[in-house]
């Protein structure tokens, strides 16, 4: 689920890849943090529109009388599972990602994933998710100024993330079904290193696709997309997953 753009063939090694001073880096930067700021703020807004919004929230969710989350309805099982779809389709449809088609996609995963964040605002109080909101965003800011400013290069470290990334899917589906004692507290913990890995990966990835490109605009607007989305994807799963270690359950 994360892994868009991130195939290109690096020219320049990252250690000697100094480009502090480059103003168009800079600008491409904020582009894409920009980005992820107003996904992020979407995504909040969807989230509380979809948990506490009565008519809202009763089409996806079976709630208590209290109020607790208690299941799914089947429009709520298919908006939690919308974004798999949506990427998975991505993957194959999209082989010449467009601005438009891929500023597109942006939105429309921002959005699918958005409404079902509610669960959480459901199944955690208000105060912890707000507490572990603020600390996933200090962490992205200082893993991203990591990755922004190091001179060491990630790739090979990039690659053994990927394959944690992988494994941590594969022990994700047997706890469904298997639900071994301590194994979900395993998972939460491996997660929040993988993605906090990956903010700081997938920062380096994005400097580097930016000399790569050249300032080919068209190039650089798929590619600001792209960007924004594995950083939105690497926010969201940084937060759940200290969400599970940190939250107050209702």
């Amino acid at each position: 689920m994360n892994d868009f753009n991130r195939g290109y063939t690096r020219s320049i090694p990252a250690d000697r890849a100094d480009m502090s001073a480059d103003a168009g880096l800079r600008g491409f930067m904020i582009g894409v943090y920009n980005k992820v700021a107003l996904g992020l703020l979407l995504s909040a807004g969807l989230a509380f529109l979809t948990s506490y919004y009565q008519p809202v929230a009763s089409l996806l969710y079976v709630l208590t009388p209290d109020g607790r989350l208690a299941g799914f309805t089947l429009l709520g099982t298919i908006v939690r599972f919308a974004p798999l779809v949506m990427m998975l389709v991505a993957m194959f449809a999209m082989r010449n990602p467009t601005a438009r088609s891929s500023g597109a996609l942006y939105w429309a995963l921002v959005a699918s994933i958005g409404a079902g964040l509610g669960v959480w605002l459901l199944a955690f109080t208000g105060t912890s998710v707000a507490a572990t909101f603020l600390v996933t965003a200090i962490a992205f800011g200082g893993l991203s100024l990591f990755g922004y400013t190091t001179k060491k290069d990630l790739t090979g470290f990039g690659s053994f993330l990927i394959m944690g990334l992988i494994g941590i899917l594969i022990a994700s589906l047997a706890q469904m079904f298997l639900h071994l004692p301590g194994l979900s507290f395993i998972i939460n913990i491996l997660g929040v290193f993988i993605f906090a890995g990956l903010i700081a990966y997938d920062t380096q990835n994005l400097k580097m696709t930016y000399y790569q490109l050249g300032g080919e605009s068209q190039s650089m607007a798929v590619a600001t997309n792209y960007g924004a989305l594995n950083l939105y994807l690497n926010f969201i799963n940084l937060f759940q997953f200290l969400l599970s270690i940190m939250g107050n359950r209702r």
